[in-house]
């Protein structure tokens, strides 16, 4: 594949030196008791204030506006793609279009900055920054659901405290990864993020490489707080919880129709809503629909033939509705499957799908891959 890679220039020019900062003498540390350190003006704690000082930095005004029953209605949610310029930085343009698109088609809430919207790709500033961008657009249209878990507890309480301050309506989280953690950890990781605002759990063993139990869910289902599960595992799960009265989304674009009307779904948190958002709205709330589920279902699969968000990102520059500019490691399909891509938009109809320009089959050169950003 002959994809350009592009690396911004990070070396001083004669217009754009560097500046030094001079090094700060380290402050020597010490097991003895903390002790307040006089200023010219009072006194001042050196040492932080223990666990049950914590005060959670939540506003009863955020608190206020968005319910977690204002969330459990919510039928469709779209993960939306995060696009991008070609220095890699966000394409505001572009990402406001999208979202516009989702609204007119009937999505009624995003996750922002999720694994679809590449938020383990960005800084947190940029992701706090792009929730609060949604909010203050798209606030009063649609449902804003911030990513703002993480693998590490501290990260995702002090994410979550800023998501919710610039008005996000609901926060996302996932089990911590990687670095996975016993029952007991999990149930104290959401435990922590839980009082803050309205939140969904999101469960995707094959990502997180650990399942989140029917044992830690029921746990933290009595947190007034606790919105529903994004389910990943399947009908059964699903099943599980909905006996129950919690509230699930399904994480399976291909598995939702079934989930929703067969096994009691709320709804789904949907990929391929990014592409075709009214036929997605149709599958939520008009009933069985074999038919319309079977004709999308290829394009379902198409979107996962590869990890996510690869084929989406792909298809969207297809389409024209974002530029063809990947962060790395995300690269483009290859071309049979971009001229499969194509086939799809045809059989399905090029009038169901977001944009205004026909799909293309672009080339590998017409690729841009960012290394740094």
């Amino acid at each position: 594949m002959a994809c350009r890679t592009v690396t911004p220039q990070l070396f001083a020019s004669s217009s754009h030196p560097i500046h030094r900062v001079r090094p700060v003498a380290a402050v020597p540390r010490s097991n003895a008791a903390p002790q307040a350190i006089r200023t010219g003006r009072g006194k001042f704690a050196a040492a932080a204030i223990t666990l049950d000082d914590y005060l959670p930095m939540r506003s009863t005004e955020v608190k206020n506006r968005t319910s977690t029953s204002d969330i459990t209605c919510v039928r469709l949610i779209t993960a939306v793609k995060t696009p991008y310029l070609p220095d890699g930085r966000f394409d505001l343009e572009a990402y406001d279009s999208l979202i516009n698109m989702q609204i007119e088609g009937g999505a009624e809430g995003v996750i922002v900055g999720g694994t679809t919207g590449e938020g383990h790709l960005m800084s947190w500033d940029e992701h706090i920054m792009l929730i609060g961008h949604t909010v203050n657009c798209f606030g009063t249209r649609i449902k804003v659901i911030g990513n703002t878990g993480s693998n590490s507890t501290r990260e995702a309480v002090h994410a979550t405290e800023q998501g919710f301050a610039v008005g996000m309506h609901a926060a996302l989280h996932i089990n911590p990864y990687y670095g996975k953690t016993s029952t007991e950890g999990l149930i104290s990781h959401f435990e922590a993020v839980l009082p803050m605002g309205p939140t969904i759990i999101y469960n995707v063993p094959s990502r997180s490489g650990q399942d989140i139990t029917p044992e830690v869910i029921e746990t933290v289902s009595g947190s007034p707080n606790l919105a529903g599960v994004k389910e990943c595992v399947g009908h059964e799960r699903v099943k599980c919880y909905t006996d129950k009265g919690i509230t699930i989304w399904s994480g399976n674009d291909d598995e939702c129709h079934d989930s929703r009307w067969k096994y009691g779904a709320t709804g789904v948190i949907s990929v391929a809503s990014n592409l075709v958002p009214g036929l997605m709205h149709s599958i939520m709330y008009k009933g069985e629909n074999a038919t319309l589920n079977e004709k999308l279902l290829p394009l379902m699969k198409w979107l996962f033939c590869q990890p996510n968000p690869i084929a989406l990102n792909t298809a969207l520059a297809q389409l024209g509705v974002a530029r063809p500019v990947f962060r790395l490691p995300y690269v483009p399909l290859p071309l049979e499957k971009r001229i499969e891509f194509v086939r799809f938009v045809e059989a399905i109809g090029r009038e169901n799908f977001v944009g205004q320009k026909e799909a293309q089959v672009l080339d590998d050169d017409d690729f841009v891959l960012i290394s740094r950003y």
